[in-house]
């Protein structure tokens, strides 16, 4: 990555802080991802996107903005990624999975604070990510307490523009919604100067659902009695579709799928048939934090899906093609990020019958439900997803743990346990 030095100088990060990110990143990912065994080849795309993730993507998005086109950073699913690119500029997820950033982060939210929050604020104000000094606007979301409090931070620091999503799903709020994408909308042509028409996002649609249709091809191979792709590699694969190319990222992701298609039909699989299915409920996990998979998948049992944002709720619904007004657009895209079932939203009944219908999808034989410490949203919901589960006998796990490693040898003993109880039911 030394060839990167210069344009790491030019976003202004602190490259002895860096240098550090970048030396342990490569062992801690050799560990987790290049120890499997059998592969698919597939995946030698995605390891290279890891192995450059700070530096070939960072160059094409600074030849982007000598372009002058304009770099987006998002922290969510529900900021409509159509209007970015219909505004010709690019949409990028930004990391926040690393207990690395927390002492800078600490400088400027409170310790007792979500990890994934810290994770953000250090990676911004210790200036350690290219990616977040290659943004010409942040854009978060009001999905919970500790962010909306976070964007107010940011604000010291970037252009920001917020998101106000409501907290409920009545007639109301989709309103609210739908005129929060049309005000986004004018904040996106005021950043590019580009006129976002009913044409462009038109085209934007097709090519974030094809993104979308891609993983949903890449999730049903999962679906085999024999998962043909790991778990661990099934969630880098959607981590990584947050920040890539799109066109890219589908061509790479289609290419992936082809063979993983090819060894259902030839019965390849990378864990033995009776290898108990795990369905992953609960918050999301941002790149680098593959600890839970990795736990799971190393004590007998294998992650078949995952309920949560870095899973299927990013593509599992897609946007309505057929509008041809601004209006129509602004219509189809709050009926479909609207319905995300997010543990901010209350009630939220949607996101319990989500789990159960990927649990029956996935043929699983239980349900881990991760939180992070300090994540109400979610650890609140656990309780009425606990008795709604034991109605449908389906056995459930509450796995709250953040970044660091320190407690992997307690989950593990408590999932395996876990797994030996649903081997023998």
């Amino acid at each position: 990555m030394a060839d990167y030095k210069e344009l790491w100088k030019s976003l202004d990060i602190d490259l002895e802080k860096h240098d550090q990110l970048c030396a342990v990143l490569p062992e801690f990912y050799g560990e987790i991802y290049m120890e499997q065994k059998n592969r698919p080849e597939g995946m030698n795309y995605f390891n290279f996107v890891v192995s450059e993730i700070h530096g070939l993507r960072i160059q094409e998005l600074a030849d982007m903005k000598k372009e002058g086109k304009k770099v987006v950073g998002t922290f969510c699913v529900f900021v409509p990624d159509e209007i970015v690119l219909a505004a010709n500029a690019a949409s990028v997820g930004l990391c926040a999975g690393s207990d690395f950033w927390h002492p800078d982060g600490e400088k400027v939210v409170p310790r007792n604070t979500c990890p994934l929050i810290k994770a953000a604020a250090g990676a911004l104000v210790g200036k350690t990510c290219p990616y977040f000094s290659s943004c010409d606007m942040l854009v978060g979301e009001t999905t919970c307490d500790g962010k909306m409090k976070l964007w107010e931070t940011f604000k010291q620091y970037t252009p920001m523009h917020v998101i106000d999503l409501p907290n409920m799903k009545r007639d109301q709020d989709y309103a609210h919604f739908k005129d929060e994408i049309r005000i986004f909308k004018e904040r996106m042509e005021e950043l590019t100067g580009v006129e976002v028409t009913a044409e462009r996002i038109s085209d934007a649609t097709k090519l974030l659902n094809r993104k979308r249709k891609a993983l949903q091809r890449l999730y049903n191979t999962r679906k085999s009695d024999n998962p043909p792709i790991s778990g661990k590699d099934a969630l880098l694969i959607t981590q990584i579709a947050f920040y890539d190319d799109p066109e890219r990222f589908v061509q790479k992701t289609e290419e992936l799928c082809d063979e993983l298609e090819a060894r259902i039909e030839k019965g390849e699989g990378v864990f033995s048939k009776d290898t108990p299915r795990i369905l992953v409920s609960g918050t999301p996990m941002a790149v680098p934090n593959w600890k839970l998979h990795h736990v799971i998948e190393t004590s007998g049992a294998v992650v078949v899906a995952e309920e949560t944002c870095t899973g299927v709720k990013y593509f599992q619904n897609l946007v309505d093609e057929s509008a041809s007004t601004m209006d129509e657009h602004y219509e189809n895209l709050t009926q479909r990020y609207m319905k995300t079932n997010c543990a901010c939203f209350t009630p939220n009944t949607g996101r319990i019958d989500d789990i159960i219908r990927l649990y029956k999808e996935y043929s699983a034989d239980g349900v881990v439900y991760y939180t992070l410490p300090f994540c109400t949203t979610y650890a609140a919901e656990f309780n009425s997803v606990k008795e709604a589960l034991a109605k449908e006998n389906i056995p459930v796990i509450m796995i709250e743990t953040d970044y660091g490693l320190e407690d992997a040898g307690q989950i593990k003993t408590r999932l395996e346990a876990f797994f030996e109880m649903i081997s023998n039911k």
